[in-house]
């Protein structure tokens, strides 16, 4: 596995917002089925939503859909996950995260092994207080 890094995490107050983006050397956005997910403390990792390789089909799980908004700019080889509305449940460890195997389809990104993802951030904590 390869690293990215992800930024723009931070402490906002609930109702508020933050956009992450992710980057890496080496990495091309467009060669990839690229995602995002998050882990709290003491709890499962959890898929937030996917962009296919061909950038035509996007995904949200139930836990994004309506706040969040996934995104990519191919010329800067980054992508993004814009998030709106942030409440408490939402503080976790934020990971982006691209994949050659995987496709973007109803949950299929998001329950690969480890060794299917071509590419991990190191993650970053977005915290919303109570």
């Amino acid at each position: 596995q390869s690293r990215l890094v992800e930024s723009g995490g931070g402490l906002v107050q609930p109702g508020g917002s933050l956009k992450l983006s992710c980057a890496g050397p080496g990495f091309a956005v467009n060669n990839y089925t690229i995602g995002w997910f998050r882990q709290a403390p003491g709890k499962e990792r959890e898929g937030l939503s996917c962009i296919s390789k061909s950038g035509n089909t996007i995904n949200y799980q139930d836990r994004a859909r309506g706040r969040f908004t996934i995104s990519r700019d191919s010329a800067k080889n980054t992508f993004y996950l814009q998030m709106n509305n942030l409440q408490p449940w939402d503080t976790a460890r934020y990971y982006c995260t691209a994949s050659s195997t995987r496709y973007c389809r109803g949950t299929n990104y998001y329950y690969g092994g480890d060794r299917e993802y071509d590419f991990w951030g190191q993650g970053i904590q977005v915290t919303v207080p109570a």
